[in-house]
């Protein structure tokens, strides 16, 4: 059965909104990018064991030696740091990636799909169709970056010992205050791809070809991502949406360090009024005939 055939006509903003996360969550792509990024902690945490067995062990520090992932050191003393490590190793890439690919096809797969126009006959409207897609992709951030801190969890307590967690800047607070710490990383995490989803949905509002929308918001991201590491494009670098991405690292000190967090939020806020505007913009004047 279609969707098509099976929303209801004249549904609410609430049913509208049910719809959305129901048919997104269902679908075997978002199944497939939540079990890639499920394996990443994995293989992470495998690396980092095989590695502590021939005695490389693992050091405290302000991030991981060796050239890998921020708090990849730490890993092997507290399997808790393996969430931390996890989350800084795929916030460059693969959640940013994801969140592309769900914003980048959401209201241009119904396009190419043949179900934008039905959708629209509803009363709830352009306007509430749009928020719905933004906050249902806005939920799949969360959703993504929660299944990495649970596996991240669950490995790092499989593989390595658990504890009392030194934070960076030192002090050792309880495990269970550093549970929290790594759950308040998690909410900053997600909140720090609004930004990518809305313009996504931007992108997403300009074609009706969902895997040309999907290709242009990843291809922004990693072109975004390189102008980030241009030291002579400093002075617009911190205007840029992933530049602060990996100030989620201040929580982890005692007392915590604001400016960061606040800045990276504060520049997604930006970046959702911006995008989100401009896709309701394009989306509420836009002759749909798909």
């Amino acid at each position: 059965m279609s969707r098509a055939e099976t929303l209801p006509i004249g549904m609410p903003s609430l049913s509208l909104f049910r719809s959305e996360v129901t048919t997104t969550f269902r679908r075997w792509r978002t199944l497939a990018l939540l079990g890639v990024l499920a394996a990443v902690p994995v293989l992470v945490g495998i690396a980092v064991r095989i590695e502590t067995s021939r005695g490389g062990g693992g050091g405290r520090g302000d991030g991981g030696g060796g050239g890998g992932p921020a708090f990849i050191g730490q890993v092997a003393g507290n399997g808790l740091f393996l969430v931390f490590a996890s989350l800084a190793a795929t916030l460059p890439f693969f959640l940013p990636m994801a969140i592309g690919v769900i914003a980048g096809d959401s209201v241009a797969g119904e396009a190419s799909a043949g179900t934008l126009r039905y959708l629209l006959v509803a009363p709830a409207g352009r306007t509430r169709l749009l928020l719905a897609k933004f906050t249902t992709t806005v939920l799949f951030a969360f959703a993504a970056t929660l299944v990495v801190a649970a596996s991240a969890l669950a490995v790092g307590a499989l593989l390595f010992p658990v504890g009392e967690v030194t934070l960076i800047s030192g002090t050792t607070v309880s495990f269970g205050e550093g549970l929290l710490r790594a759950l308040a990383i998690a909410g900053v995490v997600a909140l720090s791809l609004t930004g990518l989803a809305a313009l996504g949905l931007f992108v997403s509002t300009l074609t009706n070809s969902g895997i040309a929308a999907m290709a242009t918001t990843v291809g922004l991201l990693i072109t975004v991502q390189i102008l980030d590491q241009f030291p002579q494009l400093s002075a617009v670098q911190p205007y840029l949406f992933p530049h602060y991405w990996l100030g989620f690292a201040d929580l982890l000190r005692d007392p915590v360090y604001w400016d960061q967090i606040a800045r990276n939020l504060g520049l997604q806020a930006l970046y959702v009024a911006v995008f989100g505007s401009a896709a309701w913009a394009r989306f509420t004047s836009r002759d749909v005939t798909v």
